[in-house]
């Protein structure tokens, strides 16, 4: 087959949904599919056209950040998914909620079939857009974007093949009359070769590779500094867990991009004001987040929305305990007190106590360590999610197989 793969931004760039593109492009490629990828080119040090490995790699206009450029891909992308037609047999749009308009019209054009997997919940319904638009007095119930939100919907529906990372998702397209029979229920997968847990040996080494100190407990969140995802209230509770233990360290590997939500200089704000310098570290974008999951105690992701977070998955694939939420797919990932700790969003007692018990009980560290490696082994590795893809993308193609599940 050959797939493009079109999403409103691509790695180098970190985050939940561009590692999910990147890891069914190299799963195709692995599995002997072609594949090129159409993104934006969010920053100008980034090339127009680069491979990375056999992945074709296509960044457009508008260059740059701002949280409005992503817009131009609405018309940036038609002439490159007319020039590259040759190229592709089939359309994956992640994260449609602005660019899959631009890629339904084009294939029904040039006749190519177009599968729509959303990253977010509420990318149909529009709640997504909810909390961007108060911030420019918008009312989600306002005419001109219950038209605008109407329009598109239309022309959505029109797509081949809907991939729902969740059953909340599912459920979302199905009340907004999306046939069943369209909708393919994909979660989100890990490498689970790359993201596997270390040993004492290995473990110690790699905290004196990267810097960590050895006799400290760490803990580390993954994924953008956004507010949504309760990270002020983590550092809230982490300064009342330094008051009690002197050793323990708080890793926040990301950033917080281009989001809306970005809480970046808020949360390094209080770090300065609270003296927690020593007890929270800013990683910024990397590269090797395997790496400090595998140097790492524990996973805190005390997020308040989310649809289904790779950075769960990637940390208990490295056997590290998890104290996290029951929101959107989570609470299909996670039993309490079996495979992780779950607290209620924004529960500020129920996260200390929940970290707390990881930092204090190595007992109950090692069995979630054991139940979630085993959980994401068994139901997430990328072999598993890319079979799945495979099959999707086959009876898309062709009409007679579609149904499949």
């Amino acid at each position: 087959m050959k797939i493009c793969i079109f999403t409103e931004t691509y790695y180098p760039v970190v985050g939940g949904g561009e590692t999910q593109a990147r890891l069914l492009a190299e799963g195709l490629v692995t599995n002997r599919h072609s594949v090129i990828v159409l993104t934006r080119r969010s920053d100008a040090s980034l090339r127009t056209h680069e491979k990375y490995g056999d992945v074709s790699v296509y960044r457009l206009a508008p260059v740059g950040s701002g949280q409005f450029k992503k817009w131009g891909l609405l018309l940036s992308s038609v002439p490159a998914l007319i020039q590259l037609r040759d190229q592709y047999d089939l359309i994956f749009v992640s994260g449609y909620r602005i660019i899959g308009l631009t890629a339904i019209l084009i294939g029904k054009l040039f006749r190519k079939p177009v599968v729509l997997k959303a990253d977010s919940q509420g990318e149909m319904s529009g709640d997504f857009f909810e909390s961007g638009l108060k911030k420019f007095s918008i009312s989600p119930l306002s005419f001109p974007f219950r038209l605008f939100l109407g329009f598109r919907n239309m022309i959505l529906k029109k797509a081949d093949a809907f991939s729902a990372i969740s059953p909340e998702i599912a459920s979302e397209w199905t009340s907004s009359k999306v046939p069943s029979n369209k909708i393919h229920l994909i979660p989100n997968g890990v490498d689970t070769t790359r993201f596997a847990p270390a040993n004492d040996e290995q473990k110690s080494f790699l905290r004196d590779n990267l810097n960590l100190p050895r006799a400290t407990i760490i803990a580390i969140y993954t994924g953008r500094l956004v507010s949504y995802k309760g990270l002020p209230l983590l550092l809230k509770v982490w300064d009342e867990i330094r008051c009690r233990h002197e050793n323990v360290l708080l890793l926040l590997a990301g950033t917080g991009g281009l989001d809306i939500h970005n809480c970046e200089a808020q949360l390094r704000d209080y770090v300065k004001s609270a003296d927690l310098e020593k007890n929270v570290w800013f990683l910024g974008s990397i590269d090797n987040i395997h790496e400090y999951l595998q140097a790492a105690d524990l996973f805190v992701f005390p997020t308040e929305n989310d649809a289904f977070p790779s950075s769960l998955i990637e940390a208990m694939a490295c056997g590290l305990p998890v104290v996290t939420t029951p929101v959107g797919a989570i609470k299909t990932i996670i039993a309490d007190k079996e495979t992780g700790l779950i607290v209620q969003p924004g529960n500020h007692q129920q996260l200390y106590a929940a970290i707390e018990a990881l930092v204090s009980d190595e007992s109950l560290a090692l069995r979630l360590r054991q139940a979630g490696r085993q959980i994401v082994q068994s139901r997430y590795s990328a072999e598993k999610i890319i079979r799945k893809y495979v099959s999707l993308f086959q009876s898309t193609l062709q009409p007679g197989l579609r149904g499949v599940k």
